[in-house]
């Protein structure tokens, strides 16, 4: 049986909303679980009843105008986590872990960061070393485990478009790679790269001046596996159907798709 799953930073469910439902019902019908990122809406304002009606439920963790994410089912809900145990780095709603039958899905939306030196990078690099002691504390590396997001980092320099130019920027500094390495060095495998060691693929591009027509992007959007899950793991894309147009308006990121078979 196969199991499909997707991350997509929607950069505002109300404004996407149209988008995703038309996606949902068009290109991809079959997506297992949908995961959201940057919904930015109150939890009790997310628009629950049209997801429900296409057959998905909806878990929520979110908060007004900013952040929020959120984790949309065609199976059982059997356990919810809402962010990461402590009461500082909760203030903004980032990570909810579902869990559904044996598998964990933990869906993340990392802070964006700013320049060295700035308040947002060291929140950022704390809130990296918090997320790692959650992980940590709430899970073992032998438990079947997808975590997927907008991590808000480009691993390597094959996942931006131009290293020279975006060296040492947001997303690429050697400390913040550091802190995302360490969650893979947890017991995660990056899906993609684990189909594809070279490919160019990326997942955010600007908005201003046509970057996505020329593919001027970066891959900060993950699928992550535990070793007892990556081994099912059949493939992965990203699809830019929501993201190459102009209406509906699309978010600035392309949903992420990874196919696992033979998870139950």
């Amino acid at each position: 049986m196969g199991l499909k799953v997707c991350s997509f930073n929607v950069n505002s469910i109300r404004a996407r909303k149209e988008l995703i439902l038309k996606w949902l019902q068009e290109k991809e019908k079959n997506i297992d679980i949908l995961c959201l990122q940057e919904v930015k809406v109150q939890e009790e304002l997310f628009p629950y009843k049209d997801f429900e009606e296409i057959g998905y439920k909806a878990v929520v963790y979110s908060q007004k105008a900013y952040n929020g994410v959120a984790v949309l089912l065609r199976r059982n809900i059997d356990h919810i986590i809402k962010g990461i145990g402590d009461e500082y780095f909760d203030q903004q709603k980032r990570v909810l872990s579902v869990k559904t039958g044996d598998l964990w899905i933990i869906n993340v939306y990392a802070p964006h960061g700013d320049l060295r030196g700035e308040d947002k990078y060291y929140y950022k690099l704390d809130w990296y070393r918090r997320f790692s002691q959650f992980l940590k504390d709430n899970f073992s590396p032998e438990e079947k485990i997808i975590m997927v997001g907008d991590f808000n980092v480009a691993i390597e320099d094959k996942d931006v478009w131009n290293p020279e130019l975006l060296k040492d920027s947001i997303g690429t500094m050697p400390e913040e790679r550091e802190a995302f390495r360490n969650i893979l060095n947890w017991g995660f495998v990056d899906c993609f790269r684990y189909l594809y060691p070279d490919k160019k693929q990326f997942t955010w591009w600007d908005y201003i001046g046509g970057a996505v027509w020329r593919d001027e992007g970066m891959r900060i959007d993950y699928i992550l596996a535990t070793k007892p899950v990556v081994e099912h793991l059949k493939d992965i894309y990203v699809d830019t159907w929501t993201r190459k147009r102009r209406k509906p308006t699309p978010s600035d990121h392309a949903p992420v798709i990874g196919l696992f078979e033979g998870i139950k």
